[in-house]
């Protein structure tokens, strides 16, 4: 029987991670990045690299795309145009909310693609391991061509509408990104408030340290920032980009959430300082704004 061949579109911290995954469960993998260097390092790991994204797509069952932002997205699915077929299943997994999703949809529907809109929650060791949490929304015909490439990338697929369109998975992922966005920055001010009081940075992370407040997530943050160690696993600059799309379709919504606007200014902040390319962690540095 024929190997189940993925193509990923983009090959940063999740795609590589996930890539990876995928090659670790013996499906047929094929990369493309913006940045070539990125990608040849799957080699090693029995990934076929690919010079463009038509060249990555063209015959394979699943594509995946894992991209900085929806109009990123849409620049590479056009450019892969020549290499698509109809009946492909797409699984849309980039953080691109409601907003950016509905041209996708839009560009899927002209290609005949079978979309899956599929946003994932987890970092770089998660991606790296296979075990990720998707929310899904797409066709029963998508989740039975997906299952195997899903089952090697993820611990959990919550599957929430058959129809993509209404964008239930971004929708969703936006919702879970608000909390991780919000304990993280808690976690960083808490520390900063900490060491601005004369306690040492580790003392709020050890108090709470297995009670009702606490959370691995909470945990995991906080050491990072004590031990200054901000290599990302959840680029900042990304989260920056999450944030605004948060704010957005809050706003959209006719929400006010005024943590989520400052959020969104305490990372945009963090960026203009020249921490995008570190952990979300780092909005801790900007706490004194020194």
């Amino acid at each position: 029987m024929s190997r189940t061949a993925v193509a990923v579109l983009g090959t940063g911290i999740m795609g590589a991670g996930m890539a990876r995954s995928l090659c670790r469960a013996g499906l047929d993998v094929r990369v493309w990045n913006r940045t070539r260097s990125a990608a040849e390092p799957l080699a090693a790991a029995g990934a076929a690299g690919a010079g463009t994204p038509a060249e990555a797509v063209r015959g394979a069952d699943v594509v995946i795309t894992m991209l900085t932002d929806g109009p990123t997205v849409l620049e590479v699915v056009r450019s892969a145009a020549d290499g698509l077929t109809a009946g492909q299943v797409w699984l849309q997994t980039s953080t691109v909310g409601p907003s950016g999703f509905a041209p996708l949809a839009a560009f899927a529907a002209e290609h005949g693609l079978d979309l899956v809109d599929a946003p994932v929650l987890g970092t770089r060791q998660p991606a790296e391991a296979g075990r990720l949490v998707v929310f899904a929304a797409g066709s029963q015909r998508a989740r039975a061509t997906a299952v195997h490439v899903l089952a090697a990338g993820a611990d959990r697929t919550v599957w929430l509408a058959d129809d993509p369109a209404g964008a239930a998975a971004s929708r969703l992922k936006l919702v879970v990104n608000s909390w991780v966005l919000a304990t993280a920055t808690g976690a960083a001010e808490a520390i900063a408030l900490a060491e601005g009081l004369g306690l040492d940075a580790r003392v709020f992370a050890e108090t709470v340290a297995g009670g009702g407040l606490d959370s691995p997530y909470l945990q995991g943050k906080a050491a990072a920032v004590a031990a200054g160690d901000f290599s990302p696993a959840f680029g900042l600059a990304t989260a920056a980009k999450d944030a605004r799309l948060i704010l957005a379709e809050a706003e959209a919504a006719g929400l006010r959430l005024d943590m989520a606007a400052a959020v969104a200014t305490r990372f945009a902040r963090a960026v203009e300082q020249g921490h995008g390319g570190k952990d979300l962690a780092a909005t801790y540095l900007v706490s004194t704004d020194g």
